[in-house]
């Protein structure tokens, strides 16, 4: 399997390429628009095949890069079944799979962060990965204040959904903003300072005072990327 870890410095976004190196089909997980450059070269100079392009939730953060990868390579742009971005080529339920090549990605419906989050799940090369989007983050998970966001729903998502996957399944978030890369299901369980040792009601109560700001681009980037990132919101 070939693995990219890429990384937005402007929204602290994470993206990442994964590809079966036996016949050359990729998948790119959580796109930014602005590096859909950085995108195209790096399959060209790996000979790969962009065959789907997915994103875990609707971003507020930052604009999506789904409708231009789809624009430049044909790919089949992806998002969970309870998107509102009826601009994406296919959605995909809890526990059904995206084959690509040898590799197979498992959707996990994990909502909290918004009301349609999906995480995906992988094993391959004798290692277990999960790809979190924003609802579970290194040492935190993602806020739960807007977009259909609920803090129980996000407690129940991270601790019955995702702490029941292996301990050692490495753990690949959507965001980081204090330079980790990754962690593993054991680590958060131990050190997470919103979940370990934390009750659902003291998640919830951790969670519903955060008193966050909005994201900066939040007005920007949902109607767009509800237009798989058309910024002129035209499907």
């Amino acid at each position: 399997m070939i693995f990219r870890q890429l990384f937005d410095a402007e929204s602290g976004t994470y993206t990442y390429l994964l590809a079966a190196e036996s016949i050359g089909d990729a998948l790119l997980i959580d796109p930014v628009v602005d590096k859909v450059d950085q995108y195209l070269q790096l399959l060209r100079e790996l000979d790969l095949t962009l065959k789907y392009a997915v994103d875990t939730h609707t971003h507020a953060d930052h604009i999506t890069a789904l409708g231009a990868l789809r624009d430049k390579t044909g790919c089949i742009t992806v998002m969970g079944e309870y998107t509102q971005a009826d601009c994406v080529s296919q959605t995909i339920a809890d526990n059904e799979l995206l084959q690509f090549g040898d590799l197979r990605l498992r959707a996990l419906f994990t909502p909290g962060h918004t009301n349609e989050s999906f995480s995906f799940y992988l094993e391959a090369g004798g290692e277990r990965c999960v790809f979190t989007g924003d609802c579970l983050l290194i040492r935190g998970s993602g806020r739960t204040d807007f977009q259909g966001g609920d803090a129980g729903r996000s407690y129940g998502s991270i601790t019955q959904r995702l702490f029941s996957l292996p301990d050692e399944t490495f753990v690949y978030p959507g965001h980081d903003y204090k330079g980790w890369t990754r962690t593993t299901i054991a680590e958060e369980k131990a050190n997470n300072p919103r979940l370990a040792g934390k009750s659902r009601d003291e998640y919830i109560e951790i969670m519903n005072n955060l008193n966050l700001p909005d994201p900066k681009m939040m007005d920007i980037a949902v109607p767009a990327n509800l237009a798989c990132g058309k910024t002129d919101f035209r499907r």
